[in-house]
């Protein structure tokens, strides 16, 4: 995976009803460490990573690059959106796409900060990047990310195995900007 490219970084925060999207700051390195090392969150992502590695590899501002935002509650991060170009990607339908991934707090789960943060970044990249095709991949038993594909409009392209696991790619038809 690497970043998307040719974008203005970083956009100005984008504000949501209850959110705010931003680039990641010193103050988030704990936050981040908490994402990585969480069995919840990474349940579906073969599994969390020792806290002490963690505590050691992590940046002091972690993960500034462009399509990195923090999700911000309150002044709090309680996730992350990642916006990839999908490279060396497992499935030939996925490469070259702009690639969604996210991850949140437990505490932060149920309360649809997933959909409205997730939606925000798209509508980003839609401004940033019009008629870019998007992709999503997660496990076909983490009914929680498939129910939030499928609100944002993702659609499938195959199911494949995996990690020892069926995976899912959808993909999100690209927003075409209307003519001028």
């Amino acid at each position: 995976m690497e970043d998307l490219g040719p974008v203005a970084w970083p956009p100005a925060p984008i504000k949501t009803k209850r959110l705010v999207l931003r680039e990641p700051e010193a103050r988030d390195r704990a936050a981040f460490i908490e994402l990585l090392a969480s069995p919840e969150v990474n349940a579906y992502l073969g599994g969390p990573r020792p806290r002490d590695e963690l505590e050691r590899e992590t940046l002091e501002v972690p993960e500034r690059w462009p399509g990195s935002f923090v999700v911000d509650l309150d002044g709090a991060m309680i996730g992350q959106i990642l916006l990839r170009r999908a490279t060396g990607h497992r499935r030939p339908a996925a490469a070259g796409k702009a690639d969604l991934g996210y991850l949140f707090l437990p505490q932060a789960w149920g309360s649809g900060y997933a959909t409205e943060s997730c939606a925000a970044a798209l509508a980003w990249l839609d401004g940033a990047l019009p008629g870019e095709p998007v992709v999503l991949t997660t496990q076909t038993a983490n009914v929680g990310s498939m129910r939030l594909a499928a609100k944002l409009g993702f659609t499938e392209v195959e199911r494949f195995q995996a990690w020892d696991a069926e995976q899912w790619l959808g993909e999100r038809s690209p927003v075409t900007p209307p003519a001028s």
